[in-house]
This record gives C-alpha cells, sequence and structure tokens, in this order.
C-alpha cells in the first residue's frame, strides 16, 4: 500500500488502480474478493478514491494472448463492479501480421478498417458483460510506438480516425475512451477539438502535457529525438482551462488521473535527482484552480 501513502501524503484524492493483471485479484487467483476490498478499504482509510482499474495493459488480439486478456478483463470487470467503480481501461489490441521479404520475415501492424469485424467480435461481448453489472470499458490511447507516434505498434485506438470507424460500428454505448491529451498532442492534434467531437465518448482522463519542440521539428522532423516529449500539465503546451472546460461541457464525470514518470526533467532519474514529487505536485497546482477542491 506504499502507493497509497505517497498518495496521500502529496495531497491527491483519487487514483487509478494499475497493473491489476499482476495483483492478486486477477486471474488465476479464484479467491480475488478479499484483496479487492482490502485495496478499497486501504484506499478509502486515505481518502482516496480508485477511479478506474487498469487492466491487460498489453495486445489482448495478439492470439497468444487473446484468452487470457479475456479473462483478466471479465475479472476486472467483476472487481470494478464489486467495488463501485465505474470504468475498467486497457489497450484495444492490435491485428499482427508477418511480411516477408530478402531478410525475412517481419511483423507489421495492419490498420482497424481491415479488421473490424474481428475487433468487434472481441470487444463487444466483454462490454455487454460490463454493461449488466454497470461498468464501462476505457481505450487507452497511447500510441506505444516508437518517437511517439502510432507507428508499427500495437494499439489500433491511438489514432481518432480509427475510433470514428469504431465507434461508428460498435453498439456498445460503454465503450469509450481513456484520454490523454499529450498522445494527440504528439500526432499534432488539437486537444480541444478532439474532445469537443469525441467528449461523450471519453470516461477516463490521464492527466499528461507534452512538448513540440519546433525548431528540432524543423531541422530534423518528426522522427527525432526530443521533438515530441512527455511533460507534467503545466509544463507542456496543452491548454488546459479549455480541456477541463470543454471535458465539463460534454458531461465528463470522472476524475484527472496525473500520469508520472514521463517528463524528462521532473522525473526520478538514477544516480541523479528525485523530482517526480516536484513534477505531480506542479501538476496538481496547475490543474486543482479548474476543478475545485472537495471538502
Amino acid at each position: 500500500m506504499e502507493d497509497l501513502d505517497w498518495i496521500q501524503r502529496l495531497g491527491f484524492r483519487s487514483t487509478q488502480w494499475m497493473r491489476f493483471a499482476e495483483s492478486p485479484a486477477a486471474p488465476p487467483q479464484a479467491d480475488w474478493k478479499p484483496f479487492a476490498e482490502q485495496f478499497a478499504a486501504q484506499a478509502r482509510a486515505r481518502d482516496v478514491r480508485i477511479s478506474a482499474i487498469g487492466a491487460y495493459y498489453r495486445n489482448p488480439l495478439d492470439p497468444t494472448q487473446t484468452e487470457p486478456a479475456r479473462a483478466v478483463l471479465r475479472r476486472a470487470i467483476e472487481v470494478a463492479a464489486h467495488l463501485g467503480v465505474r470504468t475498467v481501461s486497457g489497450f484495444a489490441g492490435g491485428v499482427v501480421e508477418v511480411e516477408w521479404n530478402a531478410r525475412g520475415g517481419n511483423p507489421v501492424y495492419k490498420p482497424l478498417e481491415n479488421y473490424l469485424p474481428q475487433v468487434l467480435a472481441f470487444w463487444e461481448p466483454l462490454a455487454r458483460f460490463a454493461a449488466e453489472r454497470g461498468v464501462r470499458i476505457a481505450f487507452e490511447n497511447c500510441p506505444q510506438g516508437t518517437w511517439r507516434l502510432p507507428v508499427m505498434h500495437y494499439n489500433l485506438m491511438s489514432q481518432p480516425a480509427m475510433w470514428e470507424r469504431f465507434f461508428n460500428q460498435t453498439q456498445c454505448e460503454n465503450l469509450g475512451l481513456e484520454w490523454d491529451p499529450s498522445h494527440l498532442l504528439c500526432q499534432f492534434i488539437d486537444p480541444v477539438a478532439n474532445l469537443r467531437k469525441f467528449g461523450a465518448r471519453i470516461f477516463h482522463v490521464h492527466a499528461k502535457d507534452a512538448f513540440i519542440s519546433r525548431p528540432l521539428l524543423e531541422a530534423y522532423g518528426i522522427c527525432h529525438p526530443g521533438v515530441a516529449e512527455h511533460r507534467f500539465p503545466g509544463l507542456g503546451q496543452a491548454n488546459w482551462g479549455e480541456i477541463v472546460h470543454g471535458l465539463l461541457r460534454a458531461g465528463y464525470d470522472s476524475d484527472l488521473n496525473i500520469e508520472g514518470r514521463h517528463d524528462p526533467v521532473y522525473r526520478n532519474h538514477e544516480g541523479g535527482p528525485q523530482l517526480e514529487d516536484t513534477g505531480l505536485l506542479i501538476a496538481r497546482k496547475t490543474l486543482e484552480p479548474l476543478v475545485g477542491k472537495e471538502d
């Protein structure tokens, strides 16, 4: 429970239960309720709300992972329903094929539109299972690719064009987004305009900022170290006032969960400065005036 102590010490009031698949509440453990209830009780004792459960942050559409992923996601939904947590989040996954050339086989991730029936076949039964229990599923929009771009990697829900196709096809209203504006900024997408279009599908938010170095971009192009980097809110280029305003206008009903570890300066460097607490406090002081502080 060290993370909960850390959260309380820094003055935060909510957290996301991450690494659920590695916890004692996940399969193959059959008796999950004692640990889940203990974790929830420890959070309540510190006045910390569990805003979402992060489940199976790998590729559930990889045939070698599909069944374990389904089991973990179903369990996460059961745990969320039991604890009164409204949202389970994770990666939608991606379909990989092997293309052969003179140098051998290379894995190539194919775009969503080629495999939309398979994607829906995996996620819609889980969405119906979740809806029966009052739970929503939110897809993380991190590209998981090199240079922070959706290039040759496994998250097919990293690009708004794919969101549009997916949401136009599914009948499940409880399938939505775990929305992170930093991943939009790194693709040169305006987060404010984006949430005007997709705000109703945003179920959970990772509050992370980004900074695009225009001099590096113009000199070396987008695929260069340092062109796009993640930062804490308040240290990047996102307009957080407009973002929070847009989220509230869209009816957003959850928390802003600040995602640490990514800022190149305000992080705990091995053998160097330990600055992550400072970065988290900068982010909190940036966001708190926009949402108010609960009594």
